[in-house]
């Protein structure tokens, strides 16, 4: 389908709470341009914190309770009272569980839009069964359908741009390869941070770490025995050398992803751009009560097609449970070439499949 397809309901509204940061906001905006850019539809992206989303969403002016960037609407989503005057679009996204506005609620019982609930992903078995599963409001009657992102046909798909694909494998065309290794490094602060440096100190390669700059500074900071470090500082200890980059835009955050050998992600948007990158890559979930986050992990890495005996499965949970020695990563650093091929194949096998903009039309349009 392309810009000039349109679906029978063309006005959509996306409501998205700003919680872990930029994750929520990241695959709101990526998926609200992508409505809007491939399917002609008319988005409104209803932010409770315009500061935050200006990070993501390049142009915005968080002084402005109201404007159009790139084409999608981007509004702040103040107090209930705000959306006195507001008529429900055709299909309404609630993001990530966020709770509908109750006015907004009243207003949608005589439009009778089509309302979706959008999750987290996950790469859980059970998803296949609860996606799309519906429930009825209890004092509405209104019937909110609950959109399950996956791995699998049976779920929502993955988030992918139509032109993805192309533009990757352009842009990596002309990279040229280095003796160093090349890694990016995002993950949340409470990460074996210091003892990853350690070891890429002692890496059997050479090593350039390029961290955008986030959370995580503090100890990167403690590792160089110094109180702060700020954008543009780069360090040098023995076989690592790690530069500090400044906040990315999600285009540029593209690009490192496609040019390092490792890529070390967090939380949902950026462990997905890294699955599209086709490189090797270390995720690290979301922490949970009683350390679900790692079945969710287990869960990833069987879709992932890696073995439980496997350098890949070792260092995953090293990484989200323990520490990283140096003889780790050295094992991990021996075995890129292979992962690189396991990449990207298992990138090509995850593309098949429809993503999630395209699912989401398909499953508004079947609603008629």
């Amino acid at each position: 389908m392309n810009k000039s397809t349109k679906t029978n309901q063309t006005s959509w509204d996306i409501f998205c709470r700003v919680v872990d940061n930029f994750g929520d906001i990241g695959v709101c905006w990526r998926l609200a341009k992508q409505l809007h850019d491939e399917y002609a539809l008319d988005i409104r992206l209803w932010v409770d914190d315009l500061n935050v989303a200006s990070k993501i969403v390049t142009d915005l002016d968080a002084s402005l309770n109201r404007q159009q960037v790139n084409g999608v609407e981007v509004c702040l989503w103040k107090d209930d009272a705000s959306f006195a005057n507001i008529t429900p679009a055709d299909v309404v996204i609630e993001a990530f569980a966020c709770e509908l506005p109750k006015l907004y609620i009243q207003h949608m019982i005589a439009k009778k839009p089509i309302w979706l609930n959008l999750e987290y992903l996950s790469a859980e078995s059970w998803v296949d069964d609860f996606h799309a599963q519906s429930s009825v409001h209890p004092t509405t009657g209104l019937r909110k359908t609950f959109f399950f992102p996956g791995f699998t046909e049976q779920t929502g798909g993955l988030i992918r741009e139509q032109n993805l694909i192309a533009k990757r494998d352009a842009a990596k065309a002309q990279m040229k390869r280095l003796p160093s290794i090349q890694v990016s490094l995002f993950c949340y602060p409470h990460a074996p941070i210091q003892s990853l440096l350690e070891a890429m100190t002692e890496s059997m390669r050479p090593v350039e770490c390029f961290v955008p700059t986030g959370s995580s500074l503090g100890k990167i900071a403690e590792f160089f025995g110094l109180t702060q470090i700020k954008v543009g500082n780069t360090f040098k200890k023995e076989q690592l050398t790690l530069t500090v980059l400044p906040f990315l835009t999600q285009a540029e955050y593209d690009q490192l992803l496609w040019c390092c050998d490792l890529n070390f992600v967090r939380g949902e948007d950026s462990w997905i751009r890294a699955l599209w990158s086709a490189n090797p890559f270390i995720w690290q979930t979301y922490p949970q009560d009683e350390k679900h986050h790692l079945k969710k992990l287990d869960a990833f890495l069987e879709k992932y097609e890696v073995q439980a005996d496997h350098v890949l499965n070792e260092f995953h949970h090293a990484w989200l449970d323990a520490e990283i020695s140096p003889a780790l990563w050295n094992k991990l650093i021996a075995a890129l070439p292979t992962l690189k091929t396991h990449a990207e194949l298992q990138t090509h096998k995850f593309e098949q499949q429809a993503d999630l903009a395209a699912k989401l039309v398909i499953f508004t349009k079947n609603k008629v």
